[in-house]
């Protein structure tokens, strides 16, 4: 079972959507968690919502006690959560992404995707990650083509994924192979 945990985002039922096809979902608001269903899923997605991670206290409490226990997906303020968790700065980026499409490049051989690939991601963020940033286990495998923004990490180790666009947008080419292909690992 995939458990989303909301971060009252009106994309989170699109990723919900996007998740099932793969699973069994369950979603809450992130102030209401079922914590039963919480410990006997597989996968926990941190869903795209407003503010910055430091509004979402509860999030990093649930993010520190399951990693390296579940998979953890981040999209968008779910994958700024978890780099905030890992001690990576959270920052106001000049230009704000509120519905663009832009190309991204896999940047690392680490990857579970292949190196040099590109493709177009859609974009809803105004915050960024500061670099540089290093956290163990955790590298930054996508960036966008144009700005060099880190875009994706990978943390095989523990099963921790984060994506700063949104896979589950119309402006995403093949972001369902994205998630299958995280699924899957």
């Amino acid at each position: 079972m995939i458990y989303i945990i909301d971060h009252q985002d009106s994309f989170t039922w699109n990723v919900v959507h996007q998740f099932s096809e793969f699973n069994n979902v369950y979603c809450s608001n992130y102030f209401d968690i079922n914590n039963k269903l919480l410990d006997k899923a597989d996968t926990i997605v941190l869903s795209p919502g407003p503010g910055c991670p430091k509004d979402y206290p509860d999030t990093s409490k649930l993010y520190k006690k399951y990693k390296g226990k579940k998979k953890i997906i981040g999209i968008c303020l779910g994958y700024q959560q978890i780099l905030y968790c890992e001690k990576g700065k959270i920052v106001q980026q000049k230009k704000i992404f509120h519905g663009y499409q832009s190309e991204v490049k896999i940047t690392n051989n680490k990857s579970i995707f292949p190196k040099k690939f590109k493709f177009k991601v859609g974009r809803y963020h105004s915050l960024k990650l500061k670099e540089p940033f290093f956290s163990k286990n955790f590298e930054i495998t996508m960036r966008c083509s144009k700005t060099n923004i880190a875009m994706a990490f990978e943390n095989k180790i523990d099963d921790v994924y984060g994506f700063q666009f949104h896979p589950e947008s119309f402006l995403t080419i093949n972001g369902k192979i994205l998630i299958k292909k995280i699924l899957s690992t």
